[in-house]
């Protein structure tokens, strides 16, 4: 399975004789993911077992355009392999929600990690240090400096069956989701007050009867849910009557859902 192609949002999953349910495009979700994460699992290749990746816990920032950002000192085995080899690749994966790493959102960026040039080095230092406070007490270390990914592809997963390849110029033009930073607390807000409503509104705009349904996840354009069901667990993904730009859109479009339901 491919990303959709620029422009058009990913399919759900739907069946062939149902209509599509919009969401983000591959590119615009892989974004998101970056933006939300702080750490990543870097794979570099060993100078000491060459052919063999290697891997490291790995901080990053990100520069205007969305690449990686890293402040590594050369003592460290991945500094070494970078500097006899570029190639890489940084693995970023969606805080498990849902009791399943499996069915959690993950990126993979490739690309070529090298030093970065003087001139680009003042405004990594300041948006590392925005992100990473802490890094305050080495970053001025002589062993330690500045190094970025210049990203060449990128392979996303959304979850089981929900997998395809961003090529670097989608990627790159994507944006983070609007809602990406309170996405976490509606979720909560919805799961812990508003059990009933996720009910009805899976029955009445999913079509699927459910006693217990929880929200995984939101965006945009809609939001996924989990349902427990005579047949075990399965996920649904639920339109917005409309696009939201920002919570407060997010709520006032949930709460005229919650009423149309009511009403049907």
């Amino acid at each position: 399975m491919s990303s959709s192609p620029a422009g058009k949002h990913a399919g759900s999953g739907a069946a062939s004789n149902q209509p599509a349910i919009p969401e983000p495009t591959f590119a615009e979700r892989a974004r998101t993911l970056m933006y939300l994460g702080r750490v990543g699992s870097l794979s570099t290749l060993s100078r000491k077992q060459p052919g063999y990746p290697f891997g490291s816990v790995m901080p990053y920032g990100l520069d205007e355009h969305a690449n990686p950002v890293f402040l590594i000192s050369t003592m460290a085995m991945h500094t070494q392999n970078l500097q006899a080899d570029p190639r890489s690749s940084l693995l970023v994966t969606q805080l498990d929600s849902i009791g399943d790493p499996l069915g959690a959102s993950r990126v993979t960026l490739l690309g070529n990690i090298l030093p970065l040039p003087e001139p680009q080095i003042a405004e990594a230092r300041k948006l590392y240090l925005e992100r990473y406070a802490n890094s305050k007490y080495w970053v001025d270390f002589d062993d330690f400096s500045f190094y970025g990914m210049d990203v060449v592809d990128v392979y996303y997963v959304g979850g089981f069956g929900v997998m395809g390849w961003v090529s670097a110029s989608e990627y790159f033009s994507a944006k983070p989701d609007p809602l990406a930073d309170t996405a976490a607390e509606i979720i909560q807000h919805m799961n812990t007050d508003h059990g009933d409503a996720l009910v009805l509104l899976a029955r009445v705009f999913a079509g699927i009867e459910s006693r217990d349904v929880s929200m995984s996840s939101v965006d945009r354009l809609g939001f996924h849910v989990r349902l427990k069901t005579e047949d075990g667990t399965r996920g649904a993904r639920i339109a917005f009557s409309r696009e939201v730009t920002n919570p407060t859109e997010a709520r006032k479009v949930l709460v005229e859902m919650v009423g149309q339901a009511r009403r049907m």
